[in-house]
């Protein structure tokens, strides 16, 4: 195949953000879609966003005989994959073939969800409710910027693993919410003035997907997380969408976890979309045999995964510990016991 004068192609780098920080990756344009190349191993090129689009790849082939002609060693990959957007689960191309376990709702009304919704689900609504929590959406500004950073410094851990977004400055901050504002809604939960709790939804055409959900941890109580959420379902019957997503429903061989039950408990189901991977290389059609592209998580057995998990939470729990013990150590005497004994030293308890 040849590539027509209606496709253009630039060799270039982008930035994305990858843990919380931002760096530079090589990138192809292939008319009009990014394709990235990240790893070490297993080089692997992949639509930039490609889950925040509006639009899924209509010419793979061209994407792929353009790979295969790179002659930079940045561009070169092993393995290039792309999925199909929601509601198109049957797949469209005959290339191999994986599943994508995509968490989503079906919105054909408000009150349809709500009405499947178990009982402890639609009781923590109606309690943010009771205990004085507003949801709204907001415009991208100052004010809310200012709002995240306090979000993001509520706790130095999110999920067992560091909050790679704690400490971080206006301008950093601003940077990392600042993506597809033309198409996209903001929703704060506020307790008064203090921002609780932020959805960002990015809406793809009949689809719309979170891209950011975070409850302030403090505020638990409130449950911001289940009012934030019920928000989103209405704002996405009142603009016709059919789909609202929430990332991954598995991942990999990763099974049973708190963010799993939290979606089951809020009505996200289990959609699987098609995922193909295309051989570059030979090392790259190796890979594809031995299932070394899908990683750990789907590599390992889940009980593995979660000893991991288990044991990762507790390294960086006592990391944490010990940097505040390493900090109070420079205060004076008694704020230091206060702060590393328990009980107190000195205390007749």
């Amino acid at each position: 195949m040849t590539l027509g004068d209606d496709f253009t192609m630039v060799n270039d780098s982008i930035e994305i953000s990858l843990k919380g920080k931002w760096i530079r990756v090589p990138a192809l344009n292939v008319s009009g879609k990014t394709i990235v190349v990240t790893g070490r191993w297993i080089k692997v090129a992949a639509i930039h966003d490609e889950q925040w689009l509006d639009a899924e790849v209509e010419d793979p082939e061209t994407c792929v005989e353009k790979l295969k002609q790179q002659g930079s060693p940045r561009l070169q990959a092993d393995i290039f994959t792309f999925t199909q957007k929601l509601p198109a689960t049957l797949p469209k191309y005959k290339y191999h073939t994986e599943w994508d376990s995509v968490a989503a709702i079906r919105v054909t009304s408000f009150m349809g969800w709500w009405d499947k919704l178990p009982q402890e689900t639609r009781k923590n609504v109606r309690r943010s409710q009771k205990r004085g929590v507003l949801v709204t959406v907001k415009e991208f500004g100052d004010d809310l910027i200012r709002g995240l950073m306090e979000l993001n410094n509520d706790s130095p851990e999110r999920q067992g693993r560091p909050n790679t977004h704690h400490g971080k400055t206006f301008d950093q901050v601003k940077k990392d919410y600042s993506s597809f504002l033309d198409r996209s809604d903001l929703i704060g939960a506020y307790f008064g003035n203090e921002l609780i709790g932020l959805v960002k939804i990015v809406y793809r055409g009949a689809v719309a997907s979170i891209l950011q959900c975070l409850p302030k941890a403090s505020h638990h109580d409130k449950r911001p997380a289940n009012a934030l959420l019920a928000k989103a379902v209405k704002l996405c019957e009142e603009k016709g969408i059919s789909y609202l997503t929430y990332g991954m429903f598995r991942y990999g061989n990763k099974h049973d976890n708190p963010l799993l039950e939290f979606k089951i408990r809020n009505g996200f189901e289990e959609m699987l979309a098609p995922r193909f991977y295309v051989p570059l290389t030979r090392w790259g059609a190796l890979c594809i045999k031995l299932k070394l592209h899908r990683g750990l998580l789907g590599i390992l057995p889940h009980d593995v995964i979660m000893l991991g998990v288990s044991a990762r939470a507790k390294w960086y729990n006592f990391k944490y510990r010990m940097s505040r013990c390493s900090s109070m150590s420079e205060r004076p005497n008694s704020n230091r016991q206060m702060g590393c004994s328990n009980p107190p030293a000195g205390s007749n308890t």
